[in-house]
């Protein structure tokens, strides 16, 4: 198959809905069908049975979160901008929502796309969120799905796709902001008759589920981007590493996969050349540690999820031993049209060593809760206050944790700062994967901490004492501090187990298990201070 066959493939779907003027879309992503999103998409086709010019479907998360079920009408190939929104839809609005195609919108359900949250946003790896059905492959394609694929394929050299991979800037959207292509070109080196390629869909982050919505949105983008990958440096095998709380995601990804294997994007001989890439799902069991590389890959094998001792590395020496490369979802979400517009396009957008875009879980004590994607730079102030909407009932904004528990607290008096990966660092936080939890004037940061050394602690392998006692031990002074239990001895100490903690653990999980503690200490001493008693 060469990119006519695929525009032919794409011009037949279309064709099928040649008489269709409006589509009515309801978002069947997990948080609207917590909401009821499913009887809503009933009731609809139930109303619109007989056919005509509208067509109901369901489609994948349209963004805003808190709003659903969101049901949106839009011309036939409009975007979020072109349609008319409702929000928190019940099934018995079916009859006046479909009475409004055409016309004038349902008052009392209209959230209007012009607001910051939607109209700032600039959406490339959520490009076909919320517009096409994740459960259909012929959408996908029609929405230009497999192009990148096939033009790697049938007018590039794997040498070729990781020039435009280094060409284009792209950092890991895990969290460690390492280059792509680097990473790429490094896996490629390596000798070897096995490589794999592995999609890290352990998203373990309280407040996070940016993957989650992406692998129940467009599954075949994120297949598409592990593809190119494989070819770029001769990888035949690849695994999604998803955990079990995700089972609508997991259902959508193993559909995905068996779809693309039956059009022919996976097995033997893609595309009718001599590229083969075969797929399979991983379930973890919830362990935090597992989004660790060297731990994911542990229990990929079967083994405990415990990391281990770098180098060598995963490009090097990975699963079985073999050179492997690991991104995570939205990383891969990106590949495609990096692919498809050239890597010039892509770093023509964002800063000047943070490139493209980047999706936010916004989250906490703020009005609109849900994902948002912008332009690395964006500032925080832009985020939280015009697309996030600030705070509600009045309330004043205090910090907003990025990077989870490996991040840190940044307060208010740092709201105009960019958000790029190292224009966080200098405040002692990180951009993590992505969630945002916004605290209002109301939070103890003291008891933030906690909260977050409790989760650490929790979710500790065990494997090195540091991290193992470390954060038991730091626990319990922010829980005798938090009491107003503590002396300031006890702070002193937990200064130091900050350091020790940090400098000396295995992982990843541990050495920045302080991040937190250090970042409200940094900029809310006081309230430590207020809490502690007398020698």
């Amino acid at each position: 198959m060469n990119l006519d066959d695929l525009a032919e493939k794409a011009e037949e779907y279309r064709a099928r809905d040649a008489g269709i003027t409006h589509e009515v879309r309801v978002c069947v992503a997990a948080a609207c069908q917590s909401g009821g999103s499913l009887p809503v998409l009933e009731a609809l086709k139930a109303e619109c049975s007989d056919g005509g010019t509208c067509k109901v479907k369901g489609v994948g998360c349209m963004g805003l979160c808190s709003a659903g079920p969101m049901v949106a009408i839009a011309p036939k190939g409009g975007t979020i901008p072109d349609s008319i929104l409702y929000r928190e839809v019940k099934p018995h609005d079916a009859v006046e929502v479909l009475a409004s195609v055409g016309g004038t919108p349902v008052e009392r359900l209209h959230t209007p796309t012009d607001q910051p949250f939607f109209a700032r946003q600039q959406r490339i790896v959520r490009e076909n969120s919320g517009l096409i059905d994740p459960e259909s492959f012929t959408g996908y394609v029609a929405a230009g799905g497999y192009a990148g694929l096939i033009k790697a394929l049938s007018e590039m050299t794997p040498g070729d796709v990781l020039r435009e991979m280094t060409t284009s800037g792209l950092r890991g959207r895990g969290g460690g902001g390492y280059p792509t292509g680097l990473k790429w070109s490094t896996v490629a080196k390596m000798p070897a008759d096995q490589k794999y390629v592995i999609c890290n869909g352990d998203e373990g982050d309280p407040g996070a589920f940016m993957d989650r919505a992406v692998l129940e949105s467009d599954p075949h983008r994120v297949l598409e981007g592990m593809a190119i990958a494989a070819y770029a440096i001769g990888a035949t095998k690849g695994y999604v590493y998803v955990r079990a709380e995700y089972p609508l995601a997991v259902e959508r990804m193993e559909l995905a996969i068996r779809k693309a294997k039956r059009s022919g994007f996976l097995g033997s001989k893609i595309a009718e050349t001599q590229f083969s890439f075969e797929v399979e799902i991983r379930l973890g069991a919830g362990a935090f540690v597992c989004g660790e590389e060297t731990a994911l890959m542990a229990s990929i094998e079967g083994l405990r999820g415990q990391p281990r001792p770098r180098p060598p590395y995963p490009a090097e020496a990975g699963l079985w031993g073999y050179p492997t490369l690991i991104n995570n979802v939205e990383t891969f979400a990106n590949i495609a049209p990096i692919i498809t517009h050239g890597g010039e396009w892509f770093a023509g957008i964002g800063t000047e060593k943070s490139k493209g875009t980047k999706v936010f879980a916004l989250a906490g004590s703020i009005r609109n809760i849900g994902l948002i994607e912008v332009p690395m730079g964006m500032s925080l102030r832009e985020i939280i206050e015009e697309i996030g909407g600030g705070c509600p009932g009045g309330k004043a904004f205090k910090a907003v944790q990025t990077g989870g528990p490996s991040g840190g607290c940044i307060p208010a008096q740092h709201l105009d700062i960019a958000v790029d990966y190292d224009s966080l660092k200098t405040l002692g936080t990180m951009m993590g994967s992505g969630g945002m939890i916004v605290m209002d004037e109301t939070c103890d940061m003291v008891d933030v901490a906690r909260y977050f050394m409790e989760f650490c602690m929790s979710e500790s392998c065990g494997k090195c004492i540091p991290c193992r006692t470390g954060t038991w031990q730091m626990h319990e002074l922010l829980d005798r501090i938090t009491k107003s239990k503590g002396t300031h001895k006890d702070l002193a100490l937990l200064e130091e187990l900050c350091d020790v903690v940090q400098a000396t653990s295995l992982c990843g999980l541990g050495q920045s298990a302080p991040n937190p503690v250090l970042s409200t200490l940094r900029y809310f001493r006081e309230e430590y201070e207020a809490k502690l008693t007398a020698e």
